[in-house]
Order: structure tokens, then sequence, then C-alpha cells
């Protein structure tokens, strides 16, 4: 299949058709914590919500105010002009830069004079993120306060820098001066002209002296302009044993997060602009479906519950609640959780074929009893693939393992189906390897793509440019794809390993030995081998073992393949795709797969289910099955229903 391999099923049932995901209310999806709780304990559940109130200038009219849409983010350290600003004022903006960029034919004067309103914002700390993430997006903009409104006009201090280097290395030093991050530099190309490097160095001084120093050096004959930042005087006072508790002190809120048709990084980017704190501060157990309302804890720095509650009314408009409102002491970790429980509806239920559709209840017993009973393939879901029709996440993947650099950033950049402004980005790449035009081209809410591009443009394109490319993704962006390719194969190894060798445990399969605690955990850790058992030919005479107690590895450099044929199948697989001396390591981009293992079958927990008829003008009968599971993490849901429907969903 195009999103990986779902040849298989472990029950002989006949299935029925149905529709999933009609609307998000018939995918509500519940995360229970690392007890088995739900994270909407009714005992001590309370939703905050307010209703927003709209903001009025002097004489009546409206002002612009947060108008969020759905983003791309995954870039922890970018913020979202259209959540920010909303589509339709982000829009004039990128009109109005336009303008700055293409306006050869107008008088200096006339530039210098070209300003934007973004409208008028009046809480401070709003205003703050506003002025940060307009000028990371736009570095050749000056953003100015008058009362609460805030307009844009061209830098002309960038402008001068743009005419003493590229205009690419002035925006990574404009960004870099943003910023101003303790300790950091900055490092301008190298320039071999003392006279321009003099020129460089009085313009950094007369815009920037009392906040850095600048400084040449020379490395393997080439002269460079160093620019760092001056470290602050340091305070004189001393500091009591009760100040160094303070500042030693992290801050952290606990809370439950509802969100109805969003991502989970997309909720968080929106939360993070409202608190004026970075995504990255920002901790979860796991990811939660888009399609689907969706409940999970979280976790936030340096934010107290009060000023949390505060802004509920700012959530609610983008289909955020939250509740359960508490300081904690530590961050969430990813895959501190049990699993979810769902409680889905599945509509316009028809049997396969010509049967008549008063066997549908019986075939919908049949079905719910035999996977509540037998289970089903452990298959990763489509979306572990990413749900583009012309380039998968694994393909990418495959392409880093190989340290194919070059191919890698192409398989990035190839577009999908659509005439969008980033697909038009994406072909001019391609076709013309010109970074910068991509960059102009792509949209200002595509950080990932943003990113890849303005390092290519810097670096170039050959091997070392796409290395640096990618190095600009945050570190689990990169490695997301090594996973993506790994969990592939993992699915094609789970068909074989029932096509081959049937549906028991086998001598030379690989079985789980450790409590019953590791194995609801291990799909998702990396597992001292020690706990791994190979069956013994006696062992499979005397059934010792069953076939969901069977586990197989997810490749890597850390775990120990089957001792059978599926064993010869990963060699063979691995070097079908010139992967067969691999180590799964990725130096170049700092990438490390050790692999862990992964249980052949799952099983839902906990099962519910009814069979409901709605009468409807058009469709006087228009059956339903409301179902309710439990799965333990890193479970699918769609795939436990594939195996009950016998149909392919995403």
């Amino acid at each position: 299949m195009e999103n990986g391999d779902f040849s298989c099923f472990i029950s002989d049932h006949e299935g029925f058709h149905g529709t999933i995901k009609t609307s998000p209310k018939d995918f509500v999806v519940t995360e229970m914590d690392i007890n088995g709780q739900l994270v909407t304990n009714p005992n001590i559940q309370e939703t905050y919500t307010k209703r927003p109130h709209q903001a009025t200038n002097k004489g009546g009219v409206k002002s612009k105010q947060l108008e969020p849409i759905d983003t791309d983010i995954f870039n922890q350290d970018c913020f979202d002009l259209n959540v920010i600003l909303g589509l339709s004022v982000n829009k004039e903006l990128e009109n109005f830069t336009n303008k700055i960029r293409l306006g050869t034919s107008l008088s200096n004067g006339e530039q210098e004079n070209m300003e934007f309103s973004l409208g008028t914002f009046p809480d401070k700390n709003l205003r703050a993120v506003v002025h940060k993430a307009v000028r990371h997006t736009y570095p050749f903009l000056q953003t100015v306060t008058n009362q609460s409104e805030i307009r844009v006009r061209e830098d002309q201090d960038f402008k001068e820098l743009s005419k003493l280097s590229s205009e690419g290395e002035a925006e990574d030093f404009f960004r870099f001066m943003d910023a101003k991050v303790p300790g950091s530099a900055f490092t301008f190309l190298p320039d071999e002209s003392k006279e321009h490097r003099t020129t460089v160095h009085h313009f950094v001084s007369r815009r920037f002296g009392k906040l850095v120093e600048t400084k040449s050096f020379t490395d393997q004959k080439k002269t460079s302009i160093t620019v760092r930042l001056r470290e602050k005087n340091k305070q004189s006072k001393k500091r009591t044993i009760t100040d160094c508790q303070v500042e030693d002190v992290t801050l952290y809120t606990a809370f439950t997060l509802q969100k109805d048709n969003l991502e989970t990084l997309e909720a968080i980017s929106y939360m993070a602009v409202v608190l004026d704190v970075l995504p990255s501060d920002f901790t979860y157990a796991g990811i939660k479906d888009k399609r689907a309302v969706t409940y999970q804890a979280m976790v936030v720095k340096k934010i107290s519950p009060e000023q949390l509650l505060e802004k509920v009314s700012e959530f609610e408009r983008r289909g955020i609640k939250i509740s359960r409102v508490r300081p904690v002491s530590e961050p969430l970790k990813i895959g501190r959780l049990q699993g979810n429980h769902f409680d889905l509806v599945i509509r316009d239920l028809k049997p396969h074929g010509k049967r008549e559709l008063a066997a549908l209840e019986e075939l919908v017993l049949e079905a719910v009893e035999n996977v509540k009973n037998r289970g089903f393939v452990n298959y990763y879901g489509p979306q572990r693939f990413g749900s583009g029709s012309c380039v998968r996440a694994d393909q990418i993947g495959l392409a880093l393992l190989k340290e194919e650099m070059e191919t890698s950033v192409r398989l990035f950049f190839t577009p999908e189906d659509g005439d969008d402004l980033q697909n038009k980005a994406k072909h001019h790449f391609l076709l013309t390897g010109n970074a910068k035009e991509s960059l102009a081209l792509m949209p200002a809410y595509k950080a990932r793509e943003r990113l890849m591009l303005r390092a290519l443009h810097r670096y170039g394109s050959e091997r070392e440019g796409c290395i640096r490319a990618w190095l600009s993704l945050p570190h689990s962006m990169r490695l997301f794809y090594l996973h993506s390719y790994c969990s592939r194969v993992w699915n094609e190894a789970a068909s074989c390993r029932l096509q081959k060798l049937g549906f028991k445990a086998v001598c030379g399969d690989l079985v789980w030995s450790g409590s019953e605690k590791g194995q609801r955990d291990i799909a998702e850790e990396d597992l001292n081998a020690t706990q791994v058992h190979v069956v013994t030919s006696e062992e499979e005479t005397d059934g010792v073992f069953s076939l969901d107690q069977v586990i197989l590895p997810i490749p890597g450099n850390s775990v120990k393949y089957p001792e059978n044929l599926l064993g010869r199948w990963y060699q063979d697989r691995l070097a079908q795709d010139g992967l067969g001396s691999c180590r799964f390591r990725v130096t170049p981009l700092k990438l490390n797969n050790p692999g862990c293992y992964r249980r052949l079958l799952a099983k839902p927990q906990n099962v519910t289910y009814g069979l409901q008829t709605t009468s409807q003008s058009d469709e006087p009968h228009a059956p339903s099955l409301s179902i309710a599971f439990d799965l333990d993490a890193s479970c699918y849901a769609t795939v436990c229903l594939r195996e009950i429907m016998k149909s392919n969903l995403s």
C-alpha cells in the first residue's frame, strides 16, 4: 500500500463498510495517565471558560483582533503570523512587504515613508509577541508602537547592511540581534577586503555598539568578522540564600487540554503566542489526532495557574478549553502515559458485497467480538508516514540514513498536488535551485521550509549546504523521518511474519520476557536485550508462547533480530534499500537510532458497543455503530477499526 503495508488480518470475519470521522465529535480521544486514570477524571474536572470581548477604538470602529487559522508549525522557535495577526491581516502584510522588495520604481523618500498598520493590541504582552514575530519573519521591517497601534515600515539599517553583505546574511544577523541570546555570537562570511571589513565594523558599532562588540579573526587564511553580545554588568549586590533559592525554582503549571479539530502542535503554537512563551515551554506525553475531540495532559513552564486562567477566553476562541489547572514540580515526558480511551461513532454502515441490511447486526457482533478476543495486527497507522500523495516521510528518512543529503532535500521539497504558494515555491526550487527566490515565494507560516531555504541560500545546495539545512530543523523533527522509515519496515516485517510463519509462536521468534508492565510499555521503550527471549524448538512444540507474546524489532543499532527466516528477511529488506551495513547513525545530522521492539499484536480493552438506527427524511434507515475501547500507547484506533470492519481506513 502507498502509506504502509496493511495486508494481514488476524480474524476471518466478514466485516462491513462504514464512515469514520464524519465530524470531530465522532472521534473522541481521552488520554490515560501513567496510572491508567483518564485525564478528565470527573472527581476533579472543572472546565474554565470565559466569553471573549471585542475591543473598539474611540470612533466606535472594531479594532483588528486575533483571527487564528490553521497552521503547520514544527519548529518551536518560530511564531506563525497567521495565528497572531489573522489570515487577512497577514496577507495584507505580505503584499506590503512585496511592495518594499519590488519598489525599485519608487524614490527613496517614498519607500522610507511607506507604512502599514497591523491594528491595535491593547495587551502589552501580545504587542511584544507581535513585534518579535514580525521582525523574525521579516527582518527588513521595523515595528513601531503608537499607543496600542503597531505600524511597520522598512528598516533603513537593514537596507544599509544588505548593501554591505547578502540579503540572507543581513536577515540572519538581524535575527541574531533580535534574539539576544546570552553568550551567543554571529560570524559574517569571510571577507578579504580590509576596507570593506572596516565599513562593516563601523556600521555594527554605530547601530548596535551598546549591545555588541566586533572583532576580526583569521582562520585558514580567511578573515571574518565576529559579533558577540556584551556581557551584562555584574550586579554588585550580594545575593542572599533566599535569592538563590527563588531563582533556582522553575514554575510549572499542569492542565488538561481539550481541543477540537486541531493538531496538538497547532494548539500549543496558539497558546504560546497568547501566553508570550515559546512552544518549547509546553510538554506533553503524546500527540493526538487532529480530526477529533481530544483530551490530554500538558504542562507549561514559567506560567502560574492564575496567569493561565486569565487567558481562557482567548483559548476558547480557537476551540481550546483547559481544566484541572494546578501547580506541579516538573514537566511531562514523551511516552509518560498508559494509553488512550476512544469513544467513536461509525456511520452509514453497510454489509460487504450483496449481503442484506438485515444481516448487519450479526456482522457487527461477530466482528467486534473477534477483535475484542483476538486483537489486531499492531501496524503503525498511515499518519505515521505523512499524508502526502507524492513523497512520504519514510522515503526522506531512507535518504537520510544513506546520507544522500542532496536527494533528501529534493524529496523534502517535492511539491504535492495543487497550485498554492507553498507548492509554487517548491516547484521553483526544484526547477531553478534558487533558494533565495523560493524563500520569497514560500508562505511565512511554512516554518520548516523557510528555515531550510534560508540555510540553503546561505550555504549553498551542495552536500554541506544540505547538511546545514537539515541542522536548522529541531532534532526531534530530523529524527521523525528516520523513525518513519523504520516504522514502514516494521509494518512490512509484521505482514511477512504472519504470511510466512503463520499464527502461532515458532522457533526463532522473539518474545518479551519482562514484567506485564514492561509488556504494556514495550512499543516505546528501548529494551534491555536480556529481556528479549528467543523461542526454542522445544518451546514451539510445547506451545509455551502464544502469538500475542511475539515482538518484532524496529530497526536500529541496539536490537537483536529473530533467529528464523524473518531475521534473514530483515537483512534482505535493509540491503534492498542500500542499508546492508547501516549503523543507523547519521553523524553529520547528529542522529542516532538505537531501535526498540513492538508487539506483533495489540488488543483493545474495556470494549463496549451498540448498534443504532436513526430515521432521516432521505434515508429512513441509517445504521451507526457507537464503540468505546482503551488502547495502549502508540497503538492506532484506525488500525483497530480496520480489523473490525475489514476495510482500510485513514
